[in-house]
């Protein structure tokens, strides 16, 4: 389906739903409110064993998006072997499934959050961007547990709005909202009425805007090497950095060196040498790019290879 047709379907931007997709996302509704309201009750740690026993699950009955994964590894790394790829895929299933599980666990408000412990330098390279008093560009990606990286900022302190788009089912609008809203998060939706001065807004405060950029969107966007490969990426985050005068800094989880657990790397990308405008927006997005690429190739099994980055139209599937 091509972006026009796409659009025309999207409630988010005053398509309606064709009865087929009515009833296939009533469906999906119904059973999102049955597996919530049946495994709401598990522990954390009971809830990501499931997780992974769902992604294993949609590793092997989802083959459409199995399949988009398959080609995205062989884009990102040719280096590797058909084997070695299709073993990534199923383990990225396997990470993601269990992600999934502990942001279920994050909609009970009164359930605990274990903060990820900030890397070496990384809360420094932010408080220092945020004393400069000229707002702070986040940008990020769906790498790892990107939920819980919100929500460490906000139990750390740190004035911190999140950049999202509306789900295509606003009842799972709903859903992030009581998400991230229990944990304190103010979110921004970009397609919401006022969105573009509700980010000016959240700069010239001074707070940090979070902005995810790995993934293709129906957004202003350029091309700029991702992973390697010529990707298109919104540029919306560069364009409003050079203009406000904002810091930049790339935000994802990592993990730490030797071990298998998790922390929050941050770090300021240089924007001095770089003017307000096409040429400016293009090597700051292009900087930003190359830093998720490093960051994602270090930790691949967690990011959503399934997602459709390098397809010659970013169309949004789960509308169709």
């Amino acid at each position: 389906m091509n972006e026009a047709g796409s659009a025309a379907i999207d409630v988010r931007e005053g398509g309606r739903w064709t009865l087929a997709q009515r009833l296939k996302n009533d469906v999906l509704w119904l059973l999102v409110s049955l597996a919530l309201a049946t495994l709401g009750r598990l522990s954390p740690r009971a809830l990501r064993t499931v997780g992974v026993a769902l992604g294993r699950l949609a590793h092997a009955v989802v083959w459409p998006a199995r399949r988009i994964a398959d080609r995205n590894v062989a884009l990102a790394f040719p280096e590797l072997d058909r084997e070695a790829r299709r073993a990534l895929v199923a383990r990225t299933y396997r990470t993601l499934g269990g992600y999934l599980g502990e942001a279920v666990a994050m909609l009970d408000p009164a359930r605990v959050v274990d903060p990820l412990p900030f890397a070496t330098g990384a809360r420094e390279a932010l408080d220092l961007a945020i004393a400069e008093k000229r707002g702070v560009l986040f940008a990020s990606a769906h790498l790892g547990p990107w939920e819980r990286v919100a929500a460490t900022l906000v139990m750390s302190e740190v004035p911190f709005t999140a950049v999202t788009r509306e789900a295509y089912d606003p009842r799972l609008t709903r859903l992030y909202d009581r998400l991230r809203g229990g944990r304190g998060l103010a979110t921004l939706y970009r397609g919401a009425p006022g969105a573009a001065a509700g980010l000016l807004r959240t700069l010239r405060r001074g707070h940090v805007l979070g902005i995810p950029m790995d993934l293709a969107s129906r957004v202003p966007s350029i091309e700029v090497p991702f992973l390697g490969r010529p990707a298109r990426t919104p540029v919306g985050p560069a364009r409003l950095a050079l203009r406000t005068g904002a810091a930049v800094v790339v935000g994802v989880p990592a993990a730490r060196e030797g071990t298998s657990e998790l922390e929050l790397t941050i770090c300021r990308i240089a924007t001095d040498d770089l003017e307000p405008g096409p040429a400016g927006e293009r090597i700051l997005t292009t900087r930003i790019n190359d830093l998720l690429s490093a960051r994602i190739r270090a930790f691949p099994e967690a990011w959503v290879w399934m997602h459709p980055r390098w397809a010659s139209t970013a169309t949004d599937q789960t509308t169709v």
